[in-house]
């Protein structure tokens, strides 16, 4: 293929741009300009040697071009994205991409005939879509853009290039909805894990509700605010214990015979039996 070793030092050249640096606008502004320069050799070639059969210019069309104008297409969307990408939670990220890759999906839907021509890899028109100089009015008014450059476009070849770029920026945003989705469950279950308490209730439940109940109501936790619920299931996550239904516990104390503060009662004993202890 006449054109093998360009395209080969094209690709060596963004193989080095996508391996050197992990910053995006970088490698999309880079591609860009390499991208460019690339196309403008092919022009050159084409304009000034031309073709030797139809088959050699619907092979250039179809394949050639396109591999090469996908790139130009794909760092210029890319840039675009990801120079408007929200720097907030990884929802609103996620949120952004994914309406992306919606608006990509648009134009398969508007190109359907042509994408499933491309595809299933038909040939049958392929004269008519990528041999300079045709045209097709069944096309849309944008597939007209061979017009600006005669000798080097035909009314297809862009589309080709489309698909190519907007499959590959798919995968790209894909792949990074992936990653914002696994970094913000790992920093859940890291900040589960930084949560998890090491200390352990080793009363009895009923005991730890009736402390808890004994809270609530006096009124010591924002000033008497706090939800009963709240303060039981803060209780929970300290002492690394499940209080079930804490409310039919409560009823159960509040029915005692007995001294219904029975904890409340050891926690005094104890305390005054620690203070003479100290006093000795």
């Amino acid at each position: 293929m006449k054109y093998q070793e360009l395209i080969s030092e094209f690709e060596t050249n963004l193989d080095f741009l996508e391996s050197c640096t992990d910053d995006i606008l970088y490698k999309a502004e880079h591609g860009i300009t390499k991208t460019e320069k690339c196309i403008k050799q092919l022009r050159r070639k084409v304009v000034e040697k031309g073709f030797t059969s139809k088959n050699e210019e619907i092979s250039f069309f179809k394949h050639i071009k396109p591999q090469i104008f996908s790139r130009l297409i794909y760092y210029v969307k890319l840039f675009s994205i990801e120079s408007k990408r929200p720097r907030s939670s990884s929802k609103f990220q996620v949120k952004y991409l994914n309406n992306h890759i919606n608006k990509l999906q648009v134009f398969f839907n508007d190109n359907l005939d042509f994408y499933h021509y491309y595809r299933r890899g038909a040939t049958t028109l392929d004269e008519e879509y990528f041999i300079r100089g045709k045209s097709d009015l069944r096309l849309p008014t944008e597939s007209y853009h061979f017009f600006i450059d005669e000798q080097f476009s035909t009314c297809q070849d862009t589309t080709v290039a489309t698909i190519m770029a907007y499959d590959m920026l798919i995968v790209y945003l894909q792949q990074e909805i992936k990653k914002l989705q696994t970094n913000a469950e790992n920093k859940k279950i890291n900040t589960m894990k930084q949560s998890t308490s090491k200390l352990f209730w080793t009363g009895s439940k009923t005991e730890l509700i009736e402390l808890t109940y004994a809270l609530h109501s006096s009124g010591a936790i924002n000033s008497g605010t706090a939800d009963i619920k709240e303060l039981a299931s803060m209780f929970e996550k300290i002492f690394n214990v499940d209080l079930g239904n804490y409310y039919h516990t409560f009823i159960d104390i509040r029915a005692r015979k007995c001294s219904k503060t029975k904890f409340l009662d050891r926690l005094t004993e104890v305390l005054i039996k620690r203070f003479n202890d100290s006093d000795e």
